[in-house]
């Protein structure tokens, strides 16, 4: 096998070493340069107690050669990304970047770069997913990868605390980290009285901004003990865990709001649990999930349930109760349907877009319950588009259809004005026409007390 043919478009900046597939398994291959801090580690007994804590992602040494070192670790169900979690997802993805660097340093290592992206949610809790992020502590020497974990990390948590969630989306723009220069620019004036904020982020602008232009850079050798690195490094911890969000928004308490009655609600819950069951299928999609109510009233033992949803507040409350039950099968999903992440960084396949991993993951059902109207109504998406977009993802699918006299859909139209006339081909039967052209209906019922119908499809051959 020639590695380069084989590595993964996403593992090229560090020399270290790469990932690839064999076999449909990834795997991780350490390149010589890496071998003298890979020993030590090991020889330190540096791995395993991060795989018990569940910090570090599991693995075990397949080969080693003197060409390279070959690691399988977990595999992962499905990577999710900075810019698709929640802002308590995205903070406890902070928490653990910090932690690891206090372990290391307390064993004579340190993280050599602090990217959020080496870090993603498998079975319930944030874990760090690069192995050779890790090298030796170099005595009195600054963390090396400081300025990352602030671009990465600080800088997103801050603004979103200041401007609100939708801000971490910004790490869709900067994959490298937001300047620092931005944030400083966008945080309130007061925030220079804040000794954190000013000396991580006002001050380092300031310091960048005047050696911005140096075309030969002067040497600045700064020295920094062990002790005032570790004290820096709990300043951080200490600051980024209490921070908050303070946000509302229309979907977040969607279910204490809805139009539906106990009874239609009870209904809707059993019967889709009787269709999954009945299958035994364990890998279930949830598109508009809110808060993983459905997935949690399911009887069937799942491999994994992704819960997707557009409402910030929503993804938060689910990742609450995933938090609080310690729940290992529910994977909170920030997750807009119209606009859905796209590849990004090198070549846009650094970060592969979403629709090609859930793709990969391999959803065995779809759950669309209480969406079609938003995405017709609200995102102007014809039926049919609907249909190819729910076809492309899964072979079976959940749909819940909220007939035009459905409160919700009432509402939806009363807000097009005087455009409502526009959306006359909202009803049950163009619904069902443009849906016959990807889905064949196995089974549909209407939910008692409502005005909305359950269907169970396939995709046609």
């Amino acid at each position: 096998m020639k590695s380069k043919a084989h590595r993964h478009e996403a593992s090229f900046r560090d020399p270290s070493g790469f990932i690839f597939e064999d076999g449909g398994t990834v795997k991780r291959a350490i390149n010589p340069i890496y071998f003298p801090v890979y020993q030590a580690l090991c020889d330190n007994d540096f791995f395993a107690p991060l795989f018990k804590a569940k910090m570090l992602i599991p693995h075990v040494e397949e080969e080693q050669t003197p060409e390279r070192i070959v690691l399988k670790p977990d595999q992962l169900d499905l990577m999710t990304y900075p810019y698709e979690w929640s802002f308590d997802q995205f903070k406890q993805a902070a928490l653990l970047t910090l932690k690891l660097q206090n372990y290391a340093l307390e064993r004579g290592f340190s993280l050599k770069d602090a990217s959020a992206y080496n870090v993603t949610f498998y079975k319930g809790r944030a874990i760090f997913i690069d192995t050779l992020s890790f090298d030796f502590y170099q005595k009195d020497q600054p963390w090396r990868a400081y300025k990352q974990f602030v671009m990465h990390f600080l800088s997103p948590l801050v603004l979103a605390h200041y401007h609100g969630a939708e801000v971490l989306k910004m790490m869709q723009n900067h994959i490298d980290g937001i300047p620092v220069s931005l944030v400083a620019s966008l945080l309130p004036k007061r925030t220079k009285l804040s000794p954190t904020l000013y000396t991580n982020i006002h001050l380092l602008a300031k310091l960048e901004a005047k050696h911005n232009d140096e075309y030969k850079p002067k040497s600045r050798k700064m020295h920094l003990s062990k002790k005032a690195l570790s004290n820096m490094i709990r300043s951080l911890y200490d600051y980024i865990d209490g921070l908050e969000l303070k946000q509302q928004t229309e979907w977040g308490d969607y279910y204490n709001k809805t139009n539906y009655q106990p009874e239609a609600f009870s209904f809707k819950k059993q019967q889709i649990d009787h269709w999954i069951s009945q299958r035994a299928l364990k890998k279930v999609l949830d598109v508009g999930g809110n808060d993983g109510t459905f997935v949690r009233a399911l009887s069937e033992d799942l491999d994994l349930a992704v819960v997707a949803d557009i409402d910030h507040n929503a993804v938060a409350l689910n990742y609450a109760q995933v938090k609080a039950n310690k729940e290992h099968n529910i994977l909170p999903l920030w997750f807009d349907v119209a606009q859905p992440s796209p590849g990004i960084g090198w070549v846009n396949q650094e970060r592969s877009p979403i629709l090609n991993r859930l793709s990969k993951w391999g959803p065995e059902v779809v759950l669309a319950l209480a969406v079609i109207h938003h995405m017709t109504l609200s995102g102007n998406v014809p039926f049919e588009d609907s249909a190819r977009f729910f076809a492309g993802l899964s072979p079976l699918l959940i749909i819940e259809f909220p007939k035009r006299k459905d409160s919700w859909v009432d509402s939806l139209l009363q807000r097009k004005r005087e455009f409502i006339n526009h959306f006359d081909h909202y009803h049950q039967e163009d619904f069902e026409s443009a849906f016959a052209q990807y889905f064949e209906t196995l089974e549909q019922v209407e939910i008692p007390g409502s005005k909305r119908i359950l269907y169970l499809m396939k995709t046609r051959s």
